[in-house]
């Protein structure tokens, strides 16, 4: 599997990354059992990039994934995870479950936003214990939208400093939104942005601001959420979106993304998974699994030829702006996305 660098770090990302909110029993419960055969299928399927945060399942992704790697040499995959949530024991937890946050878990910690200096170091210290692993390879600020001046001012910092030490390999910043991302590439020397959900066949508003800065000045974009809360996998009244029930407009517009797709023989989750490499800030694309078929699925569909026809008429009938940047077919298997610098070095969005 091809890799590439984040920003001007040393960091090698796999074109796939496997996001592990699941492993946390996102939604519904995932066995022990389960969760090591889906680090393995990716493992086997070439994936060497894994995320992870404190906030999946309290805890629970971040203890199943270092087990699952644990017999890996260490520098063979990439690994990250976030600060800006602290676990706390909540003595009064434990009897009811977490799923008013979205993880079927027993909800014995409370989440404590702490975007303070002290709160990354003590959030990357409990993650190291919780993984069982002496580092990670990039740290990201984990949802900080309402809490961004003190994100850049005291966890932005920490984390700068992190890495000039070498603790940290890169740093960066993981939202559902575009502005404030774009915000840390301009003001900040973060190496990459996790952008979840809002750069898809479905969606560019970030065109028009963060992938362009990013470009210009070298940063890393990993695309997370490509199939926008699995509407793209299966659009039909009561798909998902955003993890509610899609919209009218945005279900009439995944229908008429479908239709060309079929059009051209490819299935609408291939496309989806595709598209961001177009552009050039792309390095990475994150999707989540809870079994290893989901896994071999993911891979099989991205590997998919996909002609420059589709996206094509994609333009012609408006789904795309006639600018939008598309990977490029040249025959023979499908190259991820002509732009992607190479060699240098289940659905889901991120849950908020």
């Amino acid at each position: 599997m091809r890799t590439t660098t984040l920003g001007g770090s040393a960091v090698p990302v796999s074109e796939l990354a496997l996001g592990c909110a699941a492993l946390g029993n996102l939604f519904h419960p995932v066995t022990d059992e389960a969760a090591h055969a889906t680090v393995e299928a990716a493992w086997d399927a070439g994936i060497r990039t894994f995320d992870t945060a404190p906030h999946y399942g309290l805890g629970l992704s971040e203890r199943r994934l270092g087990a699952a790697l644990r017999d890996r040499p260490r520098d063979t995959y990439t690994l990250s995870t976030k600060v800006g949530r602290l676990l706390v024991p909540d003595p009064e937890g434990g009897a009811g479950d977490d799923l008013v946050h979205g993880f079927a878990v027993p909800a014995t910690h409370r989440r404590v936003w702490d975007f303070s200096a002290d709160g990354v170091l003590r959030s990357l210290e409990a993650s190291l214990e919780r993984l069982g692993l002496d580092h990670v390879d990039v740290a990201l600020l984990h949802d900080p939208d309402d809490h961004a001046d003190q994100a850049l001012r005291e966890a932005y910092p920490a984390l700068e400093r992190l890495r000039a030490e070498g603790v940290i390999g890169a740093i960066g910043v993981g939202m559902n939104q575009s502005a404030l991302p774009a915000r840390f590439v301009r003001e900040t020397d973060i190496d990459v942005v996790l952008l979840a959900g809002r750069y898809t066949l479905l969606e560019q508003d970030s065109l028009a601001e963060l992938l362009p800065e990013a470009a210009a000045r070298g940063r890393s974009v990993v695309i997370g959420g490509v199939f926008n809360s699995g509407l793209l996998t299966a659009p039909r009244p009561g798909a998902t979106y955003d993890y509610a029930p899609a919209p009218q407009p945005v279900l009439d517009r995944a229908l008429r993304l479908l239709a060309v797709c079929e059009r051209h023989g490819v299935p609408l989750r291939a496309a989806a998974l595709r598209f961001p490499f177009g552009h050039s800030a792309v390095a990475s694309v994150l999707t989540g699994a809870r079994s290893p078929h989901e896994v071999r699925d993911t891979v099989e569909q991205l590997r998919r030829p996909i002609p420059d026809a589709l996206w094509d008429e994609l333009r012609a009938k408006s789904l795309l702006a006639p600018d939008t940047p598309v990977p490029v077919q040249t025959g023979g298997a499908a190259p991820i996305g002509e732009a992607m610098p190479i060699g240098e070095a289940m659905p889901s969005k991120e849950p908020s």
